[in-house]
């Protein structure tokens, strides 16, 4: 299965998308990825989650982004019980090493809409970790499942809370609270006009919102007053 899986990946493998991903994800090297496009994997992914999958996730190489990607995403795919499906994920976890898999791995977990309490209790440890990815994982896990009227005044404290320096955390913040905006935007005003942000996570969020077209411009320009000015 190894081998023809790569030879898959090579096969559907596009030039001009790897310099793209390459522009996108910095922190790794072009030669990192095969170059494939997240539809083409999204149908891999399903049809190794209706076979031998876990023999795919514990035995298939993953030299490549494009090879870390397809397993997140088979992941999400296969039928078990959210106990189940949680240990995949605590496995899955350290193996993400940039935003780009990481946000995609989070988007097929749609398990967690099916109990939101155990799920919350799972991802809270990584809001404290020391590795940026772990945290991001939390963030985008809230933001993706848990902008809901029953979560959300504990959500914004949680993003008050967060205390990692990474850049990609502070970018999932801000977006995670632009998110609250929109569906919650008396809430997420008054989160804005007194939090403990740093100024760039506080400042990129209302960025976001004032960017977003599912904001009334009456609500925009309320934002703008939020806008911490340069020290």
């Amino acid at each position: 299965m190894d081998n023809t899986i790569r030879k898959l990946l090579i096969e559907q493998s596009d030039e001009k998308y790897q310099e793209f991903q390459s522009k996108l994800i910095p922190n790794l090297q072009i030669s990192s990825f095969i170059g494939v496009r997240l539809p083409v994997l999204r149908k891999m992914a399903k049809d190794i989650s209706k076979g031998d999958w876990q023999n795919f996730l514990e035995q298939a190489p993953e030299e490549y982004f494009d090879e870390v990607m397809l397993k997140g995403l088979v992941i999400g795919y296969i039928k078990m019980s959210i106990d189940e499906k949680l240990q995949w994920i605590e496995w899955f976890v350290p193996k993400i090493s940039n935003w780009s898999i990481g946000d995609s791995f989070c988007s097929g977990l749609k398990i967690s809409e099916k109990d939101r309490k155990k799920v919350w209790d799972f991802i809270m440890p990584y809001l404290n970790s020391t590795n940026e990815y772990d945290v991001r994982f939390g963030v985008v896990m809230l933001l993706n499942y848990f902008v809901e009227k029953e979560y959300i005044v504990m959500i914004l404290r949680l993003f008050n809370s967060v205390k990692h320096d990474g850049y990609y955390v502070k970018m999932a913040v801000a977006w995670a609270v632009s998110v609250c905006c929109i569906h919650f935007p008396n809430k997420t005003i008054k989160f804005l006009g007194n939090n403990d942000l740093d100024d760039f996570t506080h400042n990129k969020a209302i960025q976001k919102m004032i960017e977003s077209n599912r904001i009334t411009e009456d609500t925009k320009n309320e934002l703008r007053q939020l806008k911490r000015r340069s020290k």
